[in-house]
């Protein structure tokens, strides 16, 4: 007999932030592991860090304004917003620590041995030095600040992760002791400055300003310097209803965000304690929220040097696949009406769908482009295809989501850019961030109308495409291109469209159609048959769909989950979810598809992870593969990353992950070496 499941038990779901400091666990392991390549190496540790700063920017920072305004509603796992705070510090403090030690004990001298040598300002010789100082006096001095804090002087404006030198100086004329903050300037010079004359020989900036404090303080005696680095909140919170201007009030949020509430404080464990206790109480912050580590502090600046150019010591480059029908001359548009076209990146080239809307911003007998953009990166070459379109007298439609977190200022500039153009510019629905990966073209064919759809589960930007691994799809499909100009419309005008022939759009239908499908398996497993349920994707939070998952697998139904990011879900609960299995894929590429396969057979793509937010406060799509063949490839691909057993992490009950030994598949690996390979219609 099933076990009843109650929903409100905490014990049966695992903590969101917890969850996710355990994903970037899995980040940091990356850079311990010595099968990557030296550089790949470096940049997860980079990668580590920048994940840390962007979690304490938004999810410590929430957790913080809970504690002071009272939190709205606890989490299914039933832990407090302090409670959750001091979990964090105690799982966060160790990882950093680890950080530490990889980066001490096994990159720094694995670079030596490269030629790559990351050096001590104290290890330098007298030339060394002195070729320092000169470049100190010439091209870093000019630029620096030295603030001297006291009741004349207020604490100054510390910004948002910028690197900064408390100074303890002593007059020693009247023998007061005095506190400074000097500010390293970020992007006028590099954090690792060249040693003059010594190819492959670097030293950290704020060790070369340290050492030359004394041009800085004139007179003074420098009794100490210490290196410390804030993190402030940086979600910004727009009252839509209220603002005349999105776009204004965007720009305005920005601003605000650089100067938001202070979320952590990190200091070197060398600080001496009244420096440390001075620097937390002029930014309000208790004990929780300082951390104490080991130098360097602002690790994410790693990335100067995984950016070295060696290739010998990253990742062998490949070729990505181009579909057969790309390769043949004359116009493409034409040969995509009667086939649908699967790409999946990085292994499939991006190349492809740029060239499709570049071919239809030409082809005179294309009438209309409708597309929407979240993170479309700088230089894009779809923004430029778009006012091309444009220029050629095409209607041109963008919807531009400037509420994308960090990418808000290149969304502005586009928006402005596709303005001028004359590009048809909407900004999305308000109350919610436009998500969802759509393209329509509009073209005229023999005296008919064919639509053109590309739907994809990542964004339109060329860049990340190269990292990120994202299927994208083309159809003429009539029913989806009848759903995608509804959706459209939805967003461009005021249609209250709910339900889609095709598609499921959230927060409409999206989570409804999930919870629907899930129980089609209880029920198909109840009647005799298999029962089977596979999500790839990067997150699952939502407890309604857990809880669905929870009962299926009561049923006995087969789940297999691959969640890149955070999980909620607890697998191998006895009576609860022991037919469920939880891996995650931490790689060379990000992991970004989002697959929702079902015994019945079908199978759904799309832009959304099952979290609230997606669900509930943004326009997703999820799209079917109905095309048989095209169905399968999708299908074989994810039995492929479901049978990883190198790169995967297999999840476990207490949420703590495992890596299994001497396994044999290694999924990234094996789509490089078939990219393109998969299809089994050569036509594609």
């Amino acid at each position: 007999m099933e076990e009843a499941i109650t929903p409100g038990d905490p014990a049966l779901y695992i903590n969101r932030e917890l969850s996710w400091i355990e994903f970037n666990r899995r980040v940091l392991e990356e850079a311990f592991d010595d099968t990557h390549p030296l550089l790949e190496r470096v940049k997860f540790l980079s990668i580590f860090s920048s994940n840390l700063d962007e979690f304490f920017m938004i999810r410590v920072a929430g957790l913080r304004r809970q504690i002071i305004c009272g939190a709205l509603e606890a989490p299914p796992d039933g832990m407090s917003p302090q409670e959750q705070m001091e979990a964090i510090r105690a799982r966060v403090l160790p990882l950093m620590e680890e950080q530490r030690r990889c980066w001490h004990e096994a990159l720094l001298p694995a670079l030596r041995e490269a030629g790559i040598h990351i050096r001590r300002y104290g290890d330098l010789d007298g030339d060394e030095r002195a070729a320092l100082r000169r470049l100190f006096t010439e091209e870093i001095f000019p630029v620096l600040t030295p603030m001297v804090i006291d009741p004349s002087h207020p604490f100054p404006a510390i910004s948002n992760l910028s690197l900064n030198l408390a100074v303890a100086v002593r007059d020693p004329v009247r023998g007061v002791r005095a506190l400074a903050r000097v500010k390293v300037p970020a992007g006028l010079v590099p954090r690792l400055v060249r040693i003059p004359g010594r190819q492959g020989h670097t030293v950290f900036i704020e060790e070369v300003v340290e050492a030359n404090l004394d041009l800085l303080f004139v007179g003074m005696e420098i009794e100490g310097c210490h290196t410390f680095r804030v993190t402030r909140d940086a979600d910004i919170e727009i009252e839509e209803d209220e603002a005349s201007d999105l776009l204004t009030a965007i720009e305005e949020g920005m601003e605000v965000r650089r100067r938001g509430a202070p979320a952590r404080l990190a200091v070197t464990t060398a600080m001496p304690e009244w420096i440390r206790e001075r620097l937390a109480a002029y930014l309000g912050l208790p004990p929780v929220q300082v951390y104490t580590l080991d130098p360097p502090i602002g690790m994410a600046d790693l990335m100067e040097i995984a950016g070295t150019d060696r290739p010998d010591l990253r990742d062998t480059p490949f070729l990505p696949a181009v579909p057969a029908l790309f390769n043949r001359a004359g116009p493409v548009l034409p040969r995509l009406e009667d086939t649908d076209l699967l790409l999946y990146h990085p292994y499939d080239s991006f190349a492809p769908v740029v060239a499709v809307i570049r071919e239809a911003a030409q082809d005179p007998d294309v009438l209309a482009i409708k597309q929407t953009l979240y993170r479309a990166g700088s230089n894009s070459p779809i923004v430029a295809a778009l006012m091309e379109a444009r220029q050629n007298g095409k209607q041109v439609t963008a919807i531009i989501e400037l509420k994308a977190r960090f990418d808000e200022e290149n969304n502005i500039g586009w928006a402005r850019a596709l303005e001028r153009a004359g590009v048809h510019v909407v900004y999305g629905i308000m109350g919610l961030k436009v998500h969802a990966k759509v393209c329509l073209i509009v073209r005229r064919a023999g005296g008919r109308i064919v639509r053109h759809v590309h739907l994809g589960t990542g964004n339109y930007n060329a860049g990340t495409a190269k990292i990120y691994t994202d299927i994208g799809y083309w159809t003429t499909d009539p029913s989806i291109a009848t759903d995608v100009s509804d959706l459209f419309n939805v967003l461009t005008g005021l249609s209250r469209k709910g339900r889609y022939e095709k598609l499921l759009v959230a927060p409409l239908s999206m989570r409804q159609g999930i919870l629907e499908r899930i129980e089609k398996e209880i029920e198909r497993r109840r009647s005799g048959g298999d029962g089977w349920c596979a999500f790839k994707m990067n997150a699952l939070v939502d407890q309604e769909i857990i809880d669905a998952l929870y009962r299926a697998s009561q049923a006995g139904v087969r789940i297999d989950l691959q969640v890149r990011g955070i999980c909620c879900l607890r697998p191998g609960l006895p009576g609860i979810s022991e037919t469920i299995t939880v891996t995650s894929i931490v790689g060379r590429f990000l992991e970004h598809v989002r697959i929702y396969a079902f015994g019945s057979g079908e199978v759904l793509v799309g832009s959304a992870d099952l979290m609230p937010r997606n669900l509930d406060r943004r326009v997703e799509v999820l799209f079917p593969i109905d095309d048989p063949g095209v169905r399968e490839a999708v299908l074989r691909l994810l039995r492929v990353h479901l049978a990883d057993d190198v790169r995967a992490r297999r999840l476990l009950p207490d949420g703590a992950y495992e890596r299994p030994l001497n396994g044999t598949c290694d999924a990234q690996a094996w789509m490089v070496g078939h990219r393109g390979c998969w299809r089994e219609d050569g036509e594609q």
